[in-house]
């Protein structure tokens, strides 16, 4: 192994490592004080849980964020082409970059604030897509958006994208939020995925909050598996939802070399949030209730009801995600024709999952 691939290695585990100490720490505080502040949250209705429940998580997941990412900061501002290495060499570039991730986590911390109202005061889900949309609105606006090819690159049409699939994706964790575990395993395995795709065509800044995101959520787990001692909340399923989607939209996908293809690698990550959040809406759509009704008939749901436990459920719907997303980490070397071929097998796997489902429907 070369020096520079040694110096990134040790990076890398230095930022997950960072992550996750910090945030299995603040996960524990969050524990003991959420409950004094008001965030709990009680069983009832839809809910699952038998027992009354911190809902600190998000604020823990936020918190660790913005102090690693600061203190990140701080080192390549000082230190700069000091730092060892590549890190010396890509500190301006980096450092040029900052402004952009600033907006994002701005906009996003502002999304996390939202959820957070909402976990204290159960806001109208108007009120939550409209702040969601402005913020995604005003993303777009600063020039961070969907270029994309051909149609793509008009900054109307490349602008509506980017709103949409940020808001999309904003509600596709907020409804993926409801088994221990899930959010942040899902959000964790997108974030690797992500990485990957990135760093195979030569990033380095993206993927660097990434492994930040893959500590912060893995450090949240310790209190987030089966059975959960604390939740994400709407502050957390948002700001996660919000942050992947804007990163998602910054990140570099394809450079001159490599294919243009791997502009689809987000499509293929978020299969799985986005087939639950289709799925449940057209569920309660056909039932002639609002989607933003809460319900037991998510994807997991739905897999609880067909025999499998919770965590067998969480463990599925993590393999499916995996095996749907793995083919984003090749999508830089394959022309239209091979890119096609891995979206198609993504679409199978979940029309596997959908028919499994509506058999198993049908036998009941």
């Amino acid at each position: 192994m070369s020096t520079n691939a040694i110096i990134w290695s040790l990076t890398a585990l230095g930022l997950v490592g960072a992550g996750f100490t910090l945030s299995t720490l603040l996960g524990g505080l969050a524990r003991r004080f959420a409950p004094r502040w008001g965030l709990i949250d009680r069983p009832g209705g839809h809910k699952g849980h038998r027992q009354p429940t911190p809902l600190g998580g998000g604020l823990a997941i936020w918190a660790t964020m913005a102090i690693v990412l600061l203190s990140g900061t701080v080192v390549v501002a000082v230190l700069g082409d000091r730092l060892p290495g590549p890190l010396g060499r890509d500190a301006s570039g980096a450092l040029s970059r900052l402004g952009r991730l600033a907006e994002i986590f701005g906009l996003a911390s502002a999304i996390m604030v939202m959820g957070l109202v909402d976990d204290l005061k159960d806001l109208n889900w108007r009120l939550r897509l409209g702040i969601q949309v402005g913020c995604a609105v005003a993303l777009a606006a600063s020039g961070i958006r969907i270029t994309l090819f051909g149609p793509f690159t008009h900054p109307m049409i490349g602008g509506t994208v980017t709103v949409l699939w940020i808001v999309g994706l904003t509600n596709a964790f907020n409804m993926l939020d409801n088994m221990d575990g899930l959010t942040a395993s899902v959000g964790l395995i997108a974030a690797v995925l992500f990485c990957g795709a990135q760093v195979a065509v030569g990033d380095r800044f993206v993927p660097a909050v990434l492994l930040v995101l893959v500590g912060a959520l893995g450090g949240f787990l310790v209190h987030n598996h089966a059975p959960a001692r604390l939740f994400m909340g709407d502050a957390g399923s948002n700001f996660l939802g919000f942050l992947l989607g804007s990163l998602t939209v910054v990140g570099t996908f394809t450079r001159e070399g490599y294919s243009a293809c791997s502009v689809l690698a987000p499509l293929l990550v978020m299969a799985v949030p986005l087939y639950d959040m289709s799925s449940v809406i057209l569920i309660r759509l056909s039932e002639g209730r609002s989607p933003f009704q809460g319900d037991r008939r998510h994807f997991s749901h739905r897999l609880v009801a067909r025999g499998l436990t919770p965590p067998q459920a969480v463990w599925t719907i993590d393999l499916v995600t995996l095996a749907g997303g793995l083919g984003a980490l090749l999508l830089h070397r394959l022309d239209w024709v091979g890119a096609a071929v891995v979206m198609a097998q993504t679409v199978c796997l979940l029309g596997v999952v959908a028919v499994l489902e509506f058999s198993a429907s049908r036998t009941e």
